[in-house]
């Protein structure tokens, strides 16, 4: 939905905290509280009307911590798979020829152009410069769908 959000380092709040579009702050301040925090125009505005939007839908109950079972673990590593093959689909239609490389890189080739994609970091190297942005910022937005952010209790 958004093209960033980032966790932040845990500084005055006492919850996470996230950075959502580059515009907007959200931290977690007391129970069943949260704070937002941005710069007023419009993008910034409709960001914060969307992040409203979905805390306003969330269930008030916070996730629980629990302890994961190996079948948990098992069915974790099912979805990760499954996850590489969505993400190696989606490629393929935006780009064509998406082959698997060495050291967990995918090649990607458009236009005799032939582009190296590093799926852990999401660096990509390539000569022209336009077509290795497009790609960086399809995987960027690929993996935020496929693998959204994690929801980690301290």
């Amino acid at each position: 939905m958004f093209e960033s959000v980032e966790s932040l380092p845990d500084e005055e709040s006492e919850g996470p905290a996230f950075r959502v579009h580059e515009r907007l702050t959200m931290k977690y301040e007391l129970e069943k509280h949260i704070s937002l925090h941005w710069r007023s125009d419009a993008i910034s505005d409709m960001v914060y009307d969307s992040v409203v939007a979905l805390v306003l839908n969330m269930s008030c109950e916070i996730p629980k911590v629990v302890v994961e079972s190996e079948e948990a673990i098992k069915s974790e590593e099912e979805n990760n798979k499954k996850a590489e093959k969505v993400i190696h689909a989606l490629l393929v239609s935006l780009f064509g020829d998406v082959k698997f490389g060495e050291n967990g890189k995918l090649v990607i080739s458009v236009d005799g152009n032939v582009r190296h994609l590093d799926k852990q970091s999401g660096n990509v190297e390539s000569e022209n410069e336009g077509l290795k942005e497009r790609v960086r910022v399809a995987f960027q937005r690929i993996q935020n769908a496929v693998k959204p952010i994690p929801l980690s209790v301290s």
